[in-house]
């Protein structure tokens, strides 16, 4: 093995409640420890400033929170990014790997950059890439300013263009780093990967919202990547078939309206009996939901910022052996062979879907195959520990 030197991680934001550094950057970071190099990740908590200043080690990583709340608020932007600079610098790091061309993380990148040509910090600056951010991508989404967009865009396009190293997560992402005129050499895929998923209790699920023996479709989502309404005729066409089934909702809507506007398509449509919200579930409590499960969908629209995904959950799903009906859209198709580890519909087919997910619920025992194929295949491809060794090579320090 090379030299175990030190690597710093710079992320735009904290480790909640978005999911770039949790859920990639730390598992990335814990892979490399594993192997002996000495990771530390930098973040500004905006989003828990409560935090601000603290540090602590998980996973074999030191997590640094810097201060995100200085006297003069016009000073945050440059006072947080310098905090970033100065504290993954003073590691002596070999790599410095900013997660996202954007905000407090991109122009982390764009000093350190230029700190390098006046003669300052060698080191290898690799950015990585999980979302398209610019025109089509996250600006489309996010109610962000037109300033903030314009921002974005060029901080992305910038950022890529200037990076020793673009690690991406998807296939599509790929494509569109190399239509911005990278070398292809200097692009590294690395999709989201898993550890091992620990054996859930699906009994204490069921018993928690009195689901007994009833046939369970679960929908792990945030509710941005596709339109809700397809989600409950969806479920109005399989409790045509099996009046029992429930729908169980894992997780929050990323707009507030989107949760609201599912709750009333459900009532209108005469489902509510058919729900069960779960919310926000914390990480370590998430087998146990996936174990209470008979299926699972994840619908997915086709579009620029779904194609350029590597859905965190969908990967989740497949570890824990959930029997999964995808649209077949992007990463989905990567992650899931069709009829093998899981069922591919075409994207907004509400009766395939229904169809599909109908199917595994007459035939358990080929569920409970597809399932077990799914888990076998995520952990011998997509282990966190086997992808950095793509990571390395970003590095170059295979």
């Amino acid at each position: 093995m090379a030299e175990a030197f030190p690597i710093a991680m710079i992320g735009p934001f904290g480790l909640s409640p978005k999911g770039t550094m949790r859920r990639r950057a730390l598992p990335l970071g814990q892979a490399l420890a594993e192997r002996g190099y000495p990771v530390s990740v930098w973040m500004p908590p905006w989003h828990t400033p409560s935090e601000a200043g603290r540090t602590w080690q998980e996973g074999g990583v030191a997590v640094h929170y810097v201060p995100v709340r200085p006297s003069r608020p016009p000073l945050i932007y440059p006072l947080a990014t310098w905090r970033l600079v100065r504290g993954a610098l003073s590691k002596r790091p070999r790599v410095i790997h900013c997660f996202k061309p954007k905000a407090y993380a991109g122009w982390a990148e764009w000093l350190i950059w230029h700190l390098r040509r006046l003669g300052g910090p060698k080191v290898r600056l690799v950015v990585d890439e999980d979302d398209w951010e610019g025109p089509g991508g996250w600006n489309t989404l996010e109610p962000y300013p037109l300033w903030l967009q314009k921002t974005f865009a060029w901080q992305e396009r910038w950022g890529l263009r200037h990076a020793d190293a673009i690690t991406v997560a998807s296939r599509t992402l790929q494509t569109l780093v190399w239509a911005l005129g990278v070398p292809p050499r200097r692009v590294h895929y690395i999709p989201n990967g898993v550890w091992p998923t620990p054996l859930g209790d699906g009994r204490r699920i069921r018993d928690l919202y009195g689901l007994g023996e009833a046939p369970v479709i679960l929908l792990y989502t945030r509710f941005f990547e596709y339109d809700a309404a397809r989600a409950i005729e969806v479920l109005a066409r399989i409790r045509q078939e099996v009046l029992g089934a429930r729908l169980l909702v894992v997780g929050e809507a990323l707009v507030a309206a989107e949760g609201e506007r599912f709750r009333r398509l459900a009532q209108q449509a005469g489902l509510a009996n058919g729900l069960i919200e779960a919310g926000w579930v914390a990480l370590e409590d998430l087998p146990d939901y996936f174990a209470a499960a008979d299926v699972a969908i994840f619908p997915f629209d086709d579009t620029l910022v779904n194609r350029a995904k590597c859905s965190g959950k969908l990967a989740d799903l497949l570890a824990a052996g959930v029997p999964v009906v995808a649209d077949a859209v992007g990463q989905n198709a990567e992650y899931i062979r069709h009829g093998e580890t899981g069922l591919l519909v075409p994207s907004g087919d509400i009766e395939a879907m229904a169809q599909a997910a109908l199917a595994l619920l007459r035939d358990r025992p080929w569920a409970r195959a597809l399932g077990e194929r799914a888990a076998q295949r995520m952990l011998a491809e997509y282990h966190w520990g086997a992808l950095v060794e793509r990571l390395l090579e970003a590095y170059e320090i295979a």
